[in-house]
């Protein structure tokens, strides 16, 4: 079947801020299809200078769409113009696995991917090929005499490790230019799930809370192919929780120590991994580690426990003492906007903040995004049916406490607060801009990766 997958244009918080990276959840559906046969094309309509609206669909047995909550509404666009150019469309991803029925019944979804979707689209492409009843495709939802049927969910991928590499080689890759520490970023996943379960996120309901993590084996082998084909020397690991097993990061780290890879990374860790695991965090720094993002969220312990963290405010302090001890930078995400949260809270977390001094401090309104547990407890209180608000830097619910517009106020004070601090914005706030804009350094079409001192191409083709 000749197939076309889409990463439609994004507006979220990251975006926002310059970061263009490479939808590997797309990418590894690709490569699973491809390993079965397939022909696929994929385009990231963020990079690539196609108009939507007149791309000719048609071409293509079926067209895939991976949509996150704030670009449902656009991914309802681009469904239609596949729809009234007579091709099938599928989507996938975390909103429509949580709103399928919405997506259906807007009439541009013929079917819905639920969950984790190299196993089940490539089931889907079979019984669609094959003519074959779609009942025995589980973890699809679409509609039967006008009401949305809902098959079994699939089981996760159990072993990480049968799955292909992502299919790099399908994307624009000379258009990705994030850089990090002065070196064009890719991106790395290594494990998928997440036991924490935070009561605002929805990722331990997508890929499960039991934590499922491909051997080092396989993540050195994609690190080199990242390395020495493609000639990346910046990696951003992008797990839910990348040191969830110190264990293994300490196996990873001596692993690319031993094999004399010179490059920086990023990765996504816990206040209370860090603390009781200072030895993890020495080496990880000789092995390229240089900046960590973490949620410390609220400088209320209230609020803190509302979101089911399981962390203490004043470990914090301790975490980012130890990160840099080792100088890592790091990048704070701190939220505002609990139901019941009060205006001391928020200049509480706020304090909070600038006392802890990240290299980076990112606010966001708290978002019930589908799929979590608050939005379940909150939707009831949503204020808006616009999607695309959803971005974390607009009120979207009702507090009891706090009123829209004074949200508004709150995340601009937040941010001018923490960055107009003298000190903070030349420290932070100016060498923060200067990587985002060395990023697009010159505005080149062919990005430049830093290697021992010089700047060179990056090697995008396979």
């Amino acid at each position: 079947m000749n197939i076309l997958l889409i990463n439609p244009p994004a507006i979220n918080l990251y975006y926002r801020v310059g970061l263009r990276l490479a939808p590997l959840g797309l990418a590894y559906v690709a490569s699973f299809l491809k390993k079965n046969g397939h022909q696929v094309k994929m385009i990231d309509f963020n990079v690539d200078k196609i108009n939507y609206r007149t791309f000719p669909y048609e071409k293509f047995d079926l067209v895939g769409l991976s949509t996150d909550t704030t670009r449902f509404p656009v991914s309802l666009e681009i469904a239609k113009c596949a729809k009234e150019r007579g091709t099938k469309v599928v989507g996938g991803g975390f909103h429509v696995t949580f709103m399928d029925q919405e997506a259906l019944e807007s009439g541009f979804f013929d079917y819905v991917v639920r969950g984790e979707g190299e196993y089940i689209m490539s089931d889907l492409v079979q019984h669609l090929e094959e003519n074959l009843p779609l009942d025995g495709v589980q973890g699809i939802s679409y509609l039967r005499d006008g009401m949305v049927e809902r098959n079994p969910s699939a089981p996760l991928v159990q072993d990480l490790d049968t799955l292909p590499f992502p299919a790099r080689e399908l994307l624009p890759l000379d258009r990705y230019t994030s850089s990090f520490r002065r070196r064009i970023a890719t991106t790395m996943i290594t494990s998928r799930g997440c036991p924490y379960d935070c009561e605002f996120c929805s990722c331990s309901e997508f890929s499960g809370k039991r934590w499922r993590t491909r051997s080092v084996e396989s993540i050195m082998e994609e690190i080199e192919l990242l390395y020495h084909k493609y000639g990346y020397r910046s990696i951003s690991f992008l797990d839910d929780n990348f040191t969830l097993s110190p264990s293994r990061v300490i196996k990873i780290s001596e692993e690319i120590l031993k094999k004399g890879l010179d490059f920086v990374w990023f990765a996504l860790t816990r206040v209370d991994t860090v603390i009781k695991n200072e030895k993890m965090i020495e080496l990880a720094k000789k092995a390229g580690l240089r900046q960590v993002f973490v949620g410390f969220e609220s400088g209320s312990q209230e609020v803190l426990d509302s979101y089911g963290k399981k962390t203490e405010v004043e470990s914090a302090f301790k975490a980012v003492e130890i990160l840099k001890k080792h100088k890592i930078e790091v990048w704070g995400s701190f939220i505002i906007g609990a139901f019941n949260e009060t205006k001391e809270m928020i200049k509480e977390t706020i304090r909070f903040a600038k006392k802890l001094n990240p290299h980076i401090a990112q606010f966001s309104i708290l978002v019930p995004y589908p799929g979590s547990r608050l939005y379940e407890k909150v939707k009831d209180k949503i204020i808006t049916k616009n999607w695309e608000a959803f971005w974390g830097g607009a009120p979207v619910m009702k507090l009891a406490k706090i009123s829209p517009q004074e949200m508004k106020s709150w995340i601009i004070k937040a941010h001018a607060s923490f960055y107009l601090r003298p000190k903070a914005f030349l420290t932070t706030g100016l060498p923060f801009l200067y990587e985002l804009l060395l990023g697009y350094r010159n505005n080149k079409k062919v990005p430049l990766i830093r290697v021992n001192g010089d700047w060179k191409p990056i090697k995008a083709t396979v």
